[in-house]
């Protein structure tokens, strides 16, 4: 598999991103015409490559590590996987005496995962207004995106990256989300439930937790398909020794018009249908379990409430840019765009 992350310094990001998910090795391998390695592509090169807005299209060399660590073929594979233990990293690449790329070896935690001791609140008691007449009948998480509830493909891609214990909030025809998922046990793991009496914002269920967690929360709107890789969004908010994490997607939005600048009477410049690029709340959330203590007990609490209160204690935030598949199921058009695109990001 090693071999289907090779790339050209001039490759573009974009392929190299599309490389990076299709051999699942969360690395690109950059070398030169005689197959010499010159550079290390990683998930978070690509990320940070986004936070400065760097444009897809540019070659890899603009973002490869260009000093990247390696070893030798001639060393053992336990002196490899010590070294990436101590090192930290989860693969390290393997050459030749003159530097030619001949493997690549891979940390055994990355082929075993271990089960997760976070607890995961996943956001289910909305009233998916926004999607009537559809949701009259049944909530939002229950509708069917690809042949199975939303809900439904959100758990079993946590499932799938090692973790086991869950809580749904639930408030908008609660007892049809309870009646479907149960305890979780048809899925091997844990569920419980918090229950909304009224709706308390996007924070508030946080404040129904019987006890507090030992390890950082999860938290995540269950009206969201994402392809993320929730170990490296871990490992992100344990690296920046954050108390909250956000995750932020990049969107774009072409002006329709030329936009024109001034000063005054005197045109500065014209700029024919310009796209303009910002950065949005995910709807996805790490929080160490300390936080918890400002969120209240049963009332109305949103994010942007807690982020306020954060930043007013001096607690240290940090964004998470995705870079992966992210879709809100919050219209129509996004509802049948999400099953059009299901087969093939799912599939």
């Amino acid at each position: 598999m090693w071999r289907k992350t090779v790339i050209a310094p001039d490759t573009p990001i974009v392929k190299a991103i599309e490389i990076i998910d299709q051999a699942a090795l969360q690395i690109a391998l950059v070398v030169n015409e005689q197959a010499q390695l010159l550079g290390t592509v990683t998930d978070g090169d690509i990320r940070r490559a986004i936070l400065k807005h760097v444009s897809l299209d540019e070659g890899v060399s603009k973002i490869m590590n260009a000093n990247p660590r390696f070893v030798f073929r001639e060393q053992s594979r336990e002196n490899a996987i010590l070294f990436m233990k101590n090192s930290k990293i989860r693969q390290i690449p393997i050459v030749d005496e003159e530097l030619h790329l001949v493997g690549l070896e891979i940390a055994d935690d990355l082929l075993h995962l271990p089960p997760r001791g976070n607890w995961v609140i996943l956001m289910a008691g909305g009233l998916g207004q926004r999607l009537q007449p559809l949701t009259e009948s049944c909530p939002k998480p229950l509708l069917k995106v690809g042949g199975k509830p939303l809900l439904e493909t959100i758990l079993e891609s946590f499932i799938e990256q090692g973790f086991r214990k869950f809580y749904f909030s639930v408030n908008y025809k609660a007892e049809m989300i309870i009646e479907y998922f149960g305890d979780g046990s048809k899925w091997a793991v844990e569920i419980k439930y918090l229950y909304e009496k009224q709706r308390m914002g996007t924070a508030g269920a946080i404040g129904l937790l019987p006890n507090p967690p030992e390890e950082p929360l999860l938290l995540m709107n269950g009206d969201i398909l994402t392809k993320i890789n929730i170990t490296q969004l871990l490992d992100f908010h344990k690296k920046n020794q954050a108390d909250a994490t956000i995750c932020i997607k990049e969107q774009h939005s072409q002006i329709p018009y030329g936009v024109v600048t001034f000063d005054k009477n005197r045109l500065k410049r014209i700029e024919e249908k310009p796209v303009q690029r910002f950065f949005i709340n995910a709807g996805l959330y790490v929080f160490n379990p300390d936080v918890l203590k400002y969120v209240p007990t049963g009332s109305f609490f949103d994010i942007p409430d807690l982020i306020k209160i954060l930043l007013k204690n001096g607690k240290e935030i940090a964004v998470f840019p995705i870079r992966e598949y992210w879709i809100d199921i919050g219209r129509f058009d996004d509802y049948e765009k999400a099953n059009h695109e299901f087969s093939e990001v799912f599939g």
